[in-house]
């Protein structure tokens, strides 16, 4: 039986199975296969082993074999693809708008924000049934004990609430001025912020940066060494930022990428086509460590061509950075990576042509005051996995470009993440379990002081294991040889402080133990675990807190969020979910703060955005929200979606399809994951399709009456006579206005599916 994604067929089949006392045998054909199913059996709890076992669950690399049972022999032979279709790139599938994607995970009790009606509490998906109809409801409560129950279609109208601080926000009421009231204050108050955006915007177009030749060949041969297979989000954003580098202005793009998703790769290949011309690069990265990490990188990469690249970095003697700095200036180093330090003074560029930032936002102020002097009239491109909100909206506003890799890297597999009471046995077997298969250990002690009595601790507790710890006090000699030795697999467990925070890349390296996980920021804790997994290996995570010990609230949601986003792609709602924790607080300025309270950070926003189009001259559209209220059964069965959080996700995707490419991807996707699709769910995604479709063609709201359409359009929409006259031939309308803007009313024929008749009436209005 094929499965097609759908896990409670798959367990129910198993158990099936076991009770006639057949052998399961699961064919992979390769190691990402076999992790990735035995990973899904974790998950539920399916007892599995990895070799032939009777009577059991056994997942068999290398055998590639049809589904098919033997019933004389009582076995049963499950395919890969069988039970994870699209095999080990569906996750590729879907690429995701980050815009879209900040509050995604509504939970009951939580405040959220409806774009018509204001701010109300989240309490859940309810099903209603009116004159035979069924549909499910969000409902949501406001003042004076209120409620508003909105239909799924329209659920691309609700965001999460996130505000300034811990205080709870105003519930508006509803049928009152005051959400409308609260939303014009802000729109005046940002105005002034977008005018400051404005500015910013006019001085980089009015300066002058230098303008990069078409590829030359050594470019094309460089971009196909690279050992990995690029994916496709890495192609278009190479290609937009060398796009942006053969203009006249100084580009200043922002790539956003979750960790270990190849934003350096896509550097390398700016760095290269710079070089080529030839001008100088200068890396700009925030930790030691990650200096010596990415001048390592660009200098296997860049192994076959003559490029010289150089590091500035607390690892390099006086007497070396003064020879370096000296050889800048000369402009014979093509590359220059390092720390703050290349910011200093002496470092003097003959003929700088690209700037390369990692994770500015973990700069100081007076560095990036410095920065802002180095990349007046210089490209300039910024990596970041959890950007800052800031300079993210910017770059949504269009005051800064944007590229985005949402696509991992098709060999990588989620981290498995734990949150447990730290002791000996745990951290023994985690340990124990990584050397077994030859890995190492990330060991996080963030404790200077204390840190070699806790090596000699870990030491004690595996006698067999070769330890070794690394602060960002010691010696730099010391530093960087004992972060080569792990590098070269001369230690097993390095004990170390939060130094591998950014970019630490080894690939055999894939277990992390965070001792005092709930002392360390959320964002902290999701960098940290992206120092593993980062190959084909399935990774793990443990993040130990003292039993013995209270934890804080806020610490406390920290370690649920992280363990709850182990999906890729995670980055972006780890740095909003951080944001909510936190509160908003003055990200925006200290004299716009009070207005995140009013109307929410994402409201706030887009307010700002709009305010920021208006700004440039750009004609702001008002999105239209159009109302389908028709009496069709149009839902998601809790027996085809169970989890109730899962199922308002998906609600919240029907809810943006907005062309028939969409929803046929939506139908695509569903059944893929799901299932066959019931009838009740396609006819929900056609009535999403369909208020599409109105708002496209100017219908405010389209209401079924017992025997009748009733169409109200838009305000300032207008039809011409000949139009509607054309159409009250063909249809049988009741009452028009003149043909303007207005009400219309439309006959249903009987026998004929108001679903069907509704879409082929409203396609008439979108075709003229």
């Amino acid at each position: 039986m094929n499965y097609k994604g759908n896990i409670r067929l798959l367990l129910s089949s198993v158990e099936s199975y076991r009770q006639n006392g057949y052998t399961i045998l699961v064919a992979c054909k390769d190691e990402i296969e076999t992790e990735s199913i035995s990973s899904l059996f974790e998950t539920y709890g399916i007892k599995h082993t990895l070799s032939f076992v009777a009577g059991g669950v056994c997942i068999m690399q290398g055998l590639a074999c049809p589904g098919i049972d033997f019933p004389a022999e009582k076995i049963a032979v499950i395919p890969f693809d069988y039970v994870i279709p699209g095999g080990k790139n569906r996750a590729l599938k879907k690429t995701t708008d980050v815009s879209k994607e900040f509050f995604s995970d509504i939970r009951y009790g939580d405040y959220v924000v409806h774009e018509t009606h204001g701010i109300g509490i989240y309490e859940g998906i309810t099903r209603m049934e009116t004159d035979g109809v069924s549909k499910d409801y969000v409902k949501i409560a406001y003042a004076n004990e209120d409620k508003l129950y909105v239909p799924p279609e329209q659920l691309d109208l609700i965001q999460k609430y996130v505000g300034s601080g811990d205080a709870p926000p105003k519930i508006t009421r509803l049928g009152s001025s005051d959400w409308s009231n609260a939303k014009k204050k802000v729109s005046k108050a940002v105005k002034q912020l977008a005018e400051e955006y404005l500015v910013m915007y006019a001085k980089r177009k009015d300066e002058k940066g230098y303008a990069f030749a078409a590829d030359n060949p050594w470019q094309s041969e460089f971009e196909d060494s690279f050992e990995f297979n690029a994916t496709e989000d890495q192609i278009k954003c190479t290609e937009e930022i060398k796009n942006d580098m053969s203009k006249p202005e100084p580009m200043d793009r922002l790539l956003l990428g979750d960790v270990g998703y190849g934003k350096t790769e896509v550097a390398m290949r700016a760095a290269f086509k710079a070089v080529m011309e030839p001008k100088q690069v200068a890396v700009l990265v925030p930790t030691t460590i990650l200096a010596l990490q990415h001048y390592n990188n660009f200098t296997e990469r860049f192994k076959n061509y003559p490029v010289k690249i150089e590091l500035m970095c607390r690892f390099r003697t006086p007497a070396q950075l003064k020879k370096t700095a000296q050889r800048v200036k000369e402009g014979k180093v093509d590359i220059l990576i390092g720390t703050h330090r290349i910011l200093s003074k002496d470092v003097v560029f003959r003929d700088l042509g690209l700037l390369i930032v990692d994770e500015e936002q973990r700069f100081g102020v007076a560095h990036k005051e410095k920065l802002k002097l180095l990349k007046s009239n210089v490209d300039t491109l910024t990596l970041s996995a959890t950007p800052i909100p800031r300079t993210l909206h910017m770059s949504l506003s269009g005051i800064r470009d944007m590229s985005v890799i949402n696509t991992p890297p098709c060999e990588r597999l989620e981290v498995q993440t734990y949150v447990m009471p730290g002791d000996d046995t745990v951290i023994k077997s985690a340990i124990v379990n990584e050397m077994s298969r030859g890995g190492q250990v990330f060991y996080l002690y963030n404790k200077v002081s204390t840190i070699a009595e806790r090596a000699f601790k870990i030491k004690t507790l595996v006698p067999d294991a070769r330890v070794a710890y690394a602060h960002g006090q010691m010696n730099e000699r010391q530093l960087e040889q004992v972060m080569l030795d792990f590098l070269n697999y001369e230690y097993d467990v390095l004990i170390c402080t939060t130094i591998i925070e950014n970019g630490v890349d080894i690939t055999n390296a894939n277990t992390i133990i965070i001792e005092d996980a709930d002392h360390l920021g959320l964002s902290q804790l999701y960098q940290l675990r992206g120092r593993v997994g980062r190959g084909s290996v399935r990774a793990y995570a443990y993040m130990l807190y003292n039993p013995h010990k209270e934890i804080n609230e806020i610490a406390s949601k920290r370690l649920r969020t992280i363990k709850e986003f182990t999906k890729f792609g995670s980055g972006f709602k780890i740095a909003m979910r951080d944001l909510q924790i936190r509160g908003a607080g003055n990200i925006m300025g200290a004299n716009q703060h009070g207005h995140f309270a009013n109307v929410g950070y994402e409201m706030y926003c887009r307010l700002l955005n709009e305010a920021v189009a208006e700004s440039m001259g750009q004609v702001s559209k008002q999105k239209r929200i159009s109302e389908v209220d028709i009496n069709v059964d149009a839902y998601i069965p809790h027996e085809y979606i169970a989890d109730e959080e899962e199922r308002i996700k998906v609600y919240k995707d029907i809810a943006l399809i907005d062309s028939d490419e969409e929803l046929s991807r939506m139908v695509d996707e569903l059944t893929d994951i799901y299932s066959d699709m019931p009838a009740v769910v396609y006819k929900l995604l056609r009535v999403a399709r369909l208020k599409a479709l109105c708002a496209e063609c100017g219908i405010k709201k389209l209401r079924q009456t017992a025997s009748s359409f009733v169409l109200e359009f838009f305000e300032g929409v207008f039809f011409d006579g000949e139009f509607i006259n054309s159409l009250d031939g063909k249809y049988k309308i009741k009452f028009k206005n003149s043909g303007s803007s207005g009400i219309l009313s439309v006959l249903i024929p009987k026998n004929k599916d108001v679903l069907d008749f509704a879409y082929d009436f409203v396609g008439n209005f979108v075709a003229n």
